[in-house]
């Protein structure tokens, strides 16, 4: 059997994904955790006599505790294979990526596992979140003369 053979035979047992299926769980899922989300800025809001902006800021930090130990608590993983991309809000799926990295590593110890390995898997979103940043402001500068 050669190599191309093999493949086909692979492709033949693969399961298929069924990506209309993915999509609306993502986007149920999606939409829920977001409706969670107003919902606790609301209530930040009125319980602690705070403007939209700052109940924002705190809702943010609670998200990211909450996605980092859900992570450290191994749920964030089982629950990423339930909820497909729905549970990627940039948030969560950011701290999940910087605290499932720290994670791998910390057994290596502080400086040469968790620090060195902190941002392995964070650090290219920090890079193309920037560089998409540089080019948009690029692009607006060039259409509106701003």
């Amino acid at each position: 059997m050669n190599k191309d053979e093999y493949q086909k035979l692979v492709k033949k047992h693969e399961p298929q994904e069924n990506k209309l299926e993915n999509s609306i769980v993502a986007f149920l899922i999606g939409g829920s955790i977001g409706l969670i989300v107003e919902g606790l800025i609301q209530v930040i809001m009125n319980i602690f006599n705070l403007t939209r902006e700052i109940a924002s800021t705190w809702t943010c930090l609670i998200v990211i505790f909450m996605a980092s130990l859900f992570t450290a608590l191994g749920f964030f993983d089982e629950w990423m294979t339930k909820a497909k991309a729905g549970l990627l809000l940039p948030t969560t799926g950011f701290a999940h990526s910087v605290s499932s990295s720290a994670l791998d590593y910390k057994k290596e110890g502080l400086i040469t596992g968790l620090g060195s390995n902190f941002f392995k898997l964070a650090g290219s979103v920090i890079l193309y979140g920037i560089l998409s940043a540089f080019i948009l402001v690029i692009v607006k500068v060039i259409i509106l003369g701003k």
